[in-house]
């Protein structure tokens, strides 16, 4: 049988997870049965680059400059023409698709294919996987209407939709978006032994800190207020606040800290790469977001053993666990997981409790470590990823290859 042939398709190789998905996959699909190409556009101005990432993974992905995130009738255009070319080209048997620009455009280059081919006896299946919940928070409400739309629409074309967690899943089902037969769910894979190593710390300073883009859907501004509060209300505490990233917001917020009168306490960081020394060097890892999928950098802290405060949205619940008892009064504002500490999203009071209460209790924080890497290293190895998805092109295209 001839090696099946995956067109891998992402708006941008911008830090974080989809990226690090897409590069993995393209590397890693075992080279005596797969061959694969990654096509993808330019990041913006103000984002972290993972082309570093992808040169360490041997991967020179073929550009597509009018792949942008932002909307553009012509640069879309041109985006959706070039696809047609590599896929012409390169006549994948497999077109898999990472992010909502590359997902319709390329779905929509593999339809087009397809239906010019009509009695081609090798089809273009189409993949595509939802890295996060996209239909909230990014966009207006009419906006979210329309593109709910355009994926029930693309849907109907797509042979599987792969989620990276359960909650992403009933997402889709509750948009009708597809059947529930029709949805995989296989989490994240990563690069994480490094993690796994990483020792407890025990100094007299305590480091908290958030990891990810500067961009409003990460609501960096919760973190300076929690910070503020919690510095005012513990001055016996020796701490330090660390934000690790960097994007179109890092400005405002350094002005913001100020504001706050903790710009001392606060050190931003910009974007590292030797992740491994960053969580080596904190107690606790927060993360504010209004959305998310599956959080890489929550992943990355419970694999180095350590202590996570989240706001309660998208797939972070199902990440830190069930609830346990604590001894926490109902009416308190945050709940204590096997994993983590939840809170409502945008409720500061609550972050700042669950951030004192986490800086108060060595052992939870230490139980807490133990659960989290227990867990990542049994779930989100690139090992797992990669078996999973090879297993699922090979169901999709059983009998179909030439």
């Amino acid at each position: 049988m001839k090696k099946i042939k995956v067109l891998r398709i992402i708006a941008r190789l911008n830090i974080g997870g989809p990226a690090i998905h897409a590069i993995l996959l393209t590397q890693g699909l075992d080279k005596a049965h797969f061959e694969s190409l990654l096509v993808c556009g330019n990041i913006d101005r103000n984002e972290g680059d993972m082309l570093y990432y992808a040169a360490q993974n041997n991967i020179s992905p073929v550009f597509t400059p009018e792949l942008k995130r932002q909307l553009s009738f012509i640069n879309d255009t041109v985006a959706f023409i070039k696809i047609c070319r590599i896929i012409k080209t390169y006549r994948p048997h497999i077109i898999h698709t990472h992010t909502a620009k590359a997902g319709t455009l390329g779905r929509l280059a593999g339809v087009f294919y397809n239906l010019n081919h009509p009695f081609s006896p090798r089809r273009i299946k189409l993949i595509h996987t939802f890295h996060g919940h996209i239909f909230e928070g990014y966009f207006s409400r009419f906006q979210s209407k329309v593109f709910v739309l355009i994926e029930r629409f693309l849907a109907f074309f797509t042979a599987r939709i792969i989620t990276v967690s359960e909650s992403v899943k009933r997402e889709l089902v509750s948009l009708r978006i597809a059947r529930k037969d029709k949805i995989e769910v296989i989490p994240l894979g990563l690069e994480i032994e490094s993690f796994f190593d990483i020792p407890r710390r025990d100094e007299a300073v305590f480091n908290v800190g958030i990891i990810g883009r500067l961009v409003p859907i990460k609501n960096h501004r919760l973190f300076l207020d929690a910070v503020a509060k919690v510095a005012a209300d513990n001055p016996g505490l020796n701490l330090r606040f660390k934000i690790i990233g960097d994007g179109e917001l890092r400005e405002y917020l350094e002005e913001y800290a100020h504001k706050l009168n903790i710009n001392k306490q606060v050190d931003f960081l910009g974007w590292q790469r030797d992740l491994a020394n960053v969580y080596a060097d904190l107690d606790i890892v927060a993360l504010t977001s209004l959305n998310e999928g599956t959080p890489v950098s929550l992943i990355e802290a419970m694999a180095a053993g350590r202590g996570v405060v989240a706001t309660d949205v998208g797939g972070v619940r199902d990440l830190l666990g069930a609830k346990i008892d604590m001894g926490i009064k109902p009416d308190a504002n945050f709940r204590i997981l096997e994993r983590g500490i939840i809170v409502k999203s945008g409720d500061v009071n609550g972050f700042t409790e669950a951030l004192v209460y986490l800086l108060d209790n060595s052992k939870l924080r230490k139980d807490m470590g133990i659960a989290g890497r227990e867990y990542v290293r049994r779930n989100f190895g690139k090992e797992r990823l990669i078996r999973d998805v090879e297993g699922l092109y090979e169901e999709i295209l059983l009998g179909t290859v030439p």
